[in-house]
C-alpha cells in the first residue's frame, strides 16, 4: 500500500498530518510513504484532483485509491483505510 501526502509550504495542518502518517508508517512499515509539495509537483497534484493541503491518498499496490482525506486525518482513520488497502 502507498500513502501519498500532498503538502504546501508553511502549512501547519500539513505538519500535523505528517506526524499522523509517521505513526501509521511506524505501525505499518511495509507501506510506502511519499510527500509531495504541490508547488513542485503541480501536474501530479492536478492529475489526482488535489485542491487542498494537506491531502492524503492511500492506494493499494495496484494503484486503486481506497482513502482520501482533506485536512488532518486521525490515526484511526488512516489505520482503517490501510486495512482496506490490504
Amino acid at each position: 500500500m502507498h500513502f501519498t501526502l500532498y503538502t504546501s509550504a508553511f502549512c501547519e495542518p500539513c505538519a500535523q498530518t505528517r506526524a499522523v502518517l509517521a505513526e501509521a508508517h511506524r505501525l505499518i512499515p511495509r507501506a510506502t510513504f511519499v510527500e509531495l509539495d504541490v508547488a513542485a509537483h503541480g501536474e501530479e497534484a492536478e492529475a489526482n484532483v488535489v485542491r487542498n493541503t494537506p491531502t492524503v491518498i492511500i492506494t493499494r499496490d495496484d494503484g486503486t485509491e481506497v482513502y482520501r482525506a482533506h485536512g488532518v486525518p486521525t490515526l484511526d482513520q488512516v489505520l482503517v483505510a490501510a486495512a482496506k488497502a490490504l
